[in-house]
């Protein structure tokens, strides 16, 4: 009995489920999507760094006109026999030397408004008549003075810490702060060093996003003297330009 001739159908001449065409067409449009998303987010990126780059640029230049400006501006003074006197200090760092014991309830509370809750504290503070006058007040529990461009950019890069939903994150990426600031026009972390050290627009938005810095004691300790006026061989009270001193003996 012969056998009927047996022959494997085509590619073609198998019907494919409806369902798993819609799957496939579904797929093949999410990898588009992804690729597309992927693509845009990297030329965004790229269009970011730089802007980031640029703007370092610019604010490298600045810091150097600026150097070279108060050197001019000395020397033009010795020369005509006068004394240049510096611009007054728009921005203190402020440090916390004392702790709570026999602590009165007016400076306590001034403490807690900058955010001074431990010993060795430190922020930023725009100086104007109400700051000046909450740190006379206070000051027989801290320290202060005007911090130089180094000391900003030495304590933000190796003690930055933002405050991103009350906690306390380390500034690694600049997405952080871009995520926070973003809305300020402040995308990096040199535009946040820009913004405290220029005392910008958006001062207390940057102070207020960076979380207190939590310092070392200095190196070789505090002076013999410590809760006497600096001026009187202590440490307490405004030291002006020495406070960067300070701070590279407690970063």
């Amino acid at each position: 009995m012969a056998t009927p001739n047996t022959t494997v159908p085509s590619a073609s001449q198998i019907e494919v489920p409806e369902t798993l065409l819609k799957k496939r067409k579904a797929t093949d449009k999410a990898r588009e999507e992804r690729l597309a998303a992927a693509l845009a987010a990297r030329k965004t990126r790229a269009a970011k760094r730089h802007v980031i780059f640029k703007r370092a640029d610019t604010y490298v230049k600045e810091y150097l006109a600026k150097e070279k400006e108060e050197i001019r501006l000395h020397r033009a003074a010795r020369a005509s026999g006068n004394y240049y006197v510096p611009a007054q200090a728009k921005v203190y760092f402020v440090v916390r030397i004392k702790g709570i014991n026999n602590l009165a309830p007016k400076p306590k509370k001034i403490l807690q408004l900058l955010r001074l809750l431990q010993i060795n504290n430190g922020v930023f503070i725009k100086v104007t008549k109400a700051t000046e006058q909450m740190l006379r007040l206070i000051e027989p529990y801290v320290t202060y003075g005007e911090p130089n461009l180094k000391s900003v950019r030495e304590l933000i890069y190796k003690r930055g810490y933002g405050k991103v939903d009350h906690q306390r994150l380390p500034l690694t990426s600049n997405a952080v702060i871009e995520e926070q600031l973003g809305k300020y026009d402040i995308l990096s972390i040199e535009d946040l060093i820009h913004e405290i050290v220029t005392v910008g627009p958006h001062f207390k938005q940057v102070s207020n996003f960076l979380w207190p810095f939590k310092l070392s004691n200095p190196t070789g300790g505090w002076r013999q003297r410590k809760f006497k006026h600096y001026v009187q061989g202590g440490d307490q009270g405004n030291r002006e330009g020495n406070i960067n001193k300070l701070i590279r003996q407690m970063n």
